[in-house]
């Protein structure tokens, strides 16, 4: 969600009425989230001057441990050097620490691709700005999840109850401290994860959403605190101990 609002920030900075906009003091302090939207706290240190040149070798952009040769246009401009600048900044500020370990396992190989891109200046905002957009949708209608093993039927659906939130093992990244708590797309994939963690005996979809519409499942390691709740189910794992004793 940061690194997504971020492109979406730069993307509107690249294309601004006033021209390339870059922000010379890009740390993250100078950020702040703002109902779930990225905004720049301060735009003291930001410009829409373009490096003037002469010939090409005049334009390189350079960061600590890497540098970019850039082209000179015909006006006397180093090509899209904003743009870069800002770009780079936010994948060795941001991309670098967040995207690693942010998304299920299929969808992993997308974000590498876009920090490898970003990480080169492979990819400008435009393109940057599509790729984040393709691995969203992917992310939202589940179509990352297409032809995996069904798992659900080795679960007991019990409706009519639900597991009292309380402290258990532990897993990542919870959306709780104090126990496992992860978004889901469907029960299937609920089914999924509880299967690849030992502890896990069961799980229940809650009522909760994430900023894109998808539900949390909260995985339990036992059911000792279940309790009647009319609109909830609980899913128990066959191969429990309790499950085979409902």
């Amino acid at each position: 969600q940061i690194c997504l609002s971020l492109v979406k920030l730069l993307f509107y900075l690249a294309h601004s009425p006033l021209g390339s906009i870059v922000l010379l003091d890009f740390q993250p302090r100078q950020f702040v989230m703002v109902d779930g939207n990225l905004k720049v706290t301060d735009m003291d240190d930001a410009s829409t001057e373009e490096l003037s040149c002469k010939e090409d070798k005049d334009c390189t952009l350079d960061f600590p441990m890497k540098s970019f040769p850039l082209k000179c246009s015909a006006v006397g401009k180093c090509e899209g050097i904003n743009e870069k600048k800002n770009l780079f900044n936010a994948y060795r500020y941001f991309f670098t620490y967040l995207l690693p370990h942010s998304a299920p396992p299929a969808l992993q190989p997308f974000l590498s691709d876009i920090l490898n891109a970003t990480g080169d200046l492979r990819y400008g905002i435009n393109e940057t700005l599509k790729a984040f957009e393709k691995v969203l949708h992917l992310y939202k209608s589940g179509l990352y999840l297409q032809k995996r093993p069904l798992l659900l039927k080795d679960y007991i659906p019990v409706k009519g109850f639900r597991i009292v939130e309380g402290e258990d093992y532990k897993c990542w990244p919870s959306y709780s401290y104090l126990g496992c708590l992860l978004s889901v797309h469907s029960a299937e994939e609920a089914a999924a994860i509880c299967n690849s963690q030992s502890r896990c005996q069961s799980f229940i979809i809650t009522q909760q959403r994430t900023w894109t519409g998808r539900p949390l499942a909260s995985f339990q390691s036992s059911l000792t605190n279940l309790i009647p709740d009319a609109n909830a189910v609980v899913y128990i794992k066959r191969s429990s101990s309790s499950g085979e004793r409902l």
